[in-house]
């Protein structure tokens, strides 16, 4: 495992240093981006004012909607395990075939 690296992200203009690992590196600047277009979104509304206030009401918003994600039913079988399953009945009716 590699150590974490301090990368440095902007949100609202102003600039934080996080530690990260470097294969979550890619990650942690998209989840940076979208928190700054959230919390600008809010700020924009006019609707709440104070940085604080803002960032909280951007993790409720976030937090929402991943509870609202989890909560919607899982598909039996994802596209991965029907191409496996496909492919392994294809070996099989080969095999018959070839009998």
């Amino acid at each position: 495992m590699q150590s974490a690296k301090t990368v440095i992200v902007s949100i609202l203009g102003k600039q934080y240093q996080v530690a990260c690992a470097p294969e979550e590196y890619e990650d942690l600047l998209r989840a940076a981006r979208q928190l700054d277009e959230r919390m600008r979104a809010i700020r924009n509304s006019g609707n709440v004012i104070g940085i604080e206030r803002i960032a909280v009401m951007a993790a409720l918003n976030l937090c929402h909607e991943l509870l609202a994600a989890q909560s919607q039913p899982k598909p039996i079988f994802d596209e991965s395990m029907l191409e496996r399953m496909s492919s392994k009945l294809d070996d099989a009716l080969s095999k018959l075939n070839d009998q």
